[in-house]
């Protein structure tokens, strides 16, 4: 799937690209990044998918969603963050 000179998918596109899939396999995410700077080589971290999360940045127009997940530790502390962002 070739997307438009654009930044990530709609969720229309994604709901259409997980349609083809089985309904109870599961969802993870699976961030791809270089090693090193500058190297060919890279290194694939996978996680569950633990939460959505509607998000908008600060003069930005367009809503954005994320789809949470990470290190289980990471992820309860991220949650408290945003649920208590003045704590």
């Amino acid at each position: 799937m070739e997307l438009e000179n654009r930044d990530g998918l709609t969720v229309a596109e994604l709901i259409d690209i997980l349609s083809h899939h089985p309904g109870d396999a599961i969802v993870e995410m699976s961030i791809v990044a270089p090693v090193k700077d500058g190297d060919d080589d890279i290194t694939v971290d996978r996680y569950n998918v633990d939460g959505v999360m509607p998000w908008q940045d600060e003069g930005e127009d367009g809503d954005v969603v994320w789809l949470i997940g990470g290190e289980d530790a990471d992820v309860d502390v991220f949650i408290d963050a945003i649920e208590q962002p003045d704590a």
